[in-house]
């Protein structure tokens, strides 16, 4: 027996999902998730139970533990480092954003969207290339552990660019959402 079907709105949020994506998983159109959501239509039994079926091989997957997807090389600066460098370590890895670390200890992170924001609110982009990291970064980014569900983080990555992975107070790794992404191949 199938849920009821005011359930795909719920389920579908929790999993962070949009209707198109959805829709793709469950191998229907989008209109039709909406239709369901909004209560327009009386579906087929077949088409709601695509859909279920899309759903609960993606809450299976939510099984998978932080430890199955994280880098384990993260890279980082130190926050009396040039931001200069901040931005070639940027370029070099392909990376959008960077923890910053005082030691082994993370104090903040420098992102992309940091960086732009600064270069458009000055004149002297020299100045700023030169300034320690410290001067422009933000908070950290939140810390997790290995055994953390991925349910989490993905709460976490709709609000940072990025969550640490932390064992016995020393960072392990690092997960983005595109790291995120792969739990769906």
């Amino acid at each position: 027996m199938l849920p009821q079907i005011d359930e795909i709105a719920r389920k579908r949020k929790m999993l962070g999902l949009t209707q198109k994506e959805l829709a793709k998983l469950a191998g229907v159109s989008q209109s039709l998730i909406a239709k369901l959501e909004s209560g327009k239509i009386n579906p087929s039994y077949d088409k709601v139970k695509a859909i279920f079926d899309a759903l609960e091989k993606l809450e299976t997957n939510l099984d998978v533990r932080v430890s199955d997807v994280l880098h384990n090389k993260v890279v980082g600066i130190q926050k009396n480092e040039p931001v200069a460098k901040a931005v070639k370590l940027m370029v070099e890895y392909g990376f959008s954003q960077l923890p910053v670390f005082d030691g082994e200890s993370v104090v903040g992170s420098i992102s992309e969207k940091t960086l732009m924001r600064k270069l458009l609110s000055t004149k002297d982009f020299t100045k700023i290339s030169l300034q320690p990291v410290e001067c422009i970064m933000e908070e950290g980014f939140p810390q997790v552990g290995k055994n953390t569900p991925i349910k989490v983080v993905s709460s976490l990555l709709d609000v940072y660019p990025a969550v640490l992975v932390s064992e016995k107070g020393k960072i392990v790794g690092i997960i983005t959402k595109a790291d995120l992404l792969k739990v769906l191949l």
